[in-house]
């Protein structure tokens, strides 16, 4: 059985690691290499950045970031916010990342999901949605870090990415964003049952049960969460301990 991942998430803003709540509130966490490196040291599985600074220098300035991590930890890492071409793509993975995440740009226009996987392979292609459960009870797509939502269900947007190519899910509840309250386990779930790739699941992680949770009841492939592990109220080794102890595959 495949080994369930545990992914540290670091949002980037101005080089240096925020965290907010339902995507709002952000305050400041850290140094992005500093936390990546000791991550690594704990375990952690993979390491996502999300550049959320949109400015004309933020290419070169991520690009830098990228290189310094990838000089200092051992383990894939995932790189998005604002990569719209395959130079963008070309010039992260040179730097040292290992996969690319997109969302907004991948929502506008699907063809660079499969320009993206023909050019640099699908195992690199992580399709970011940002979910929100509206009083409907349907899940719909939002773009912008968020701010903007659209008419398409999560379900119909995610068949469509990995048809189109992307080789994995990032899948971020906005309801739960922060919240610690829990995973959103039943789209995950719903995710997981019906699409041929891997699924992250993202957004209340708060305590180990969670994480058991949305792995069991989820049927997820990985889980990311960012806060828990920043402000240190759950360690990567004492995670990974609770889900071995509960029969979960992980990685030590």
């Amino acid at each position: 059985m495949l080994t369930k991942r545990i992914i540290p998430c670091l949002d980037i803003k101005d080089g240096r690691t925020v965290k907010g709540v339902n995507f709002e509130q952000i305050r400041d966490a850290g140094d992005p290499v500093e936390l990546a490196a000791l991550y690594a040291q704990q375990g952690a599985d993979e390491l996502v950045f999300l550049d959320i600074t949109a400015t004309v220098e933020r290419r070169k300035t991520l690009s830098e970031l990228v290189n310094k991590v990838a000089h200092k930890i051992n383990i894939p890492f995932t790189v998005g916010g604002g990569i719209k071409t395959e130079e963008d793509v070309s010039i992260l993975l040179q730097n040292g990342a290992d996969k690319i995440s997109i969302n907004t740009s991948a929502f506008n226009n699907p063809s660079i999901i499969k320009s993206f996987a023909k050019n640099f392979g699908s195992q690199c292609v992580v399709l970011a949605i940002d979910a929100k459960c509206e009083a409907n009870g349907n899940w719909y797509v939002y773009l912008n870090g968020g701010r903007v939502k659209t008419d398409k269900l999560v379900e119909d947007w995610a068949k469509e990415a990995v048809d189109l190519g992307a080789g994995e899910i990032l899948l971020t509840s906005m309801n739960h964003d922060g919240t610690k309250q829990g995973f959103a386990l039943d789209i995950t779930a719903k995710l997981s049952e019906t699409l041929p790739v891997p699924i992250i699941a993202s957004g209340g992680g708060g305590n180990e049960q969670h994480f058991l949770d949305v792995f069991t009841k989820g049927k997820a492939d990985a889980a990311l969460a960012a806060s828990i592990f920043h402000y240190k109220e759950i360690a990567i080794p004492d995670l990974k301990s609770y889900l071995h102890h509960h029969q979960i595959p992980v990685r030590f």
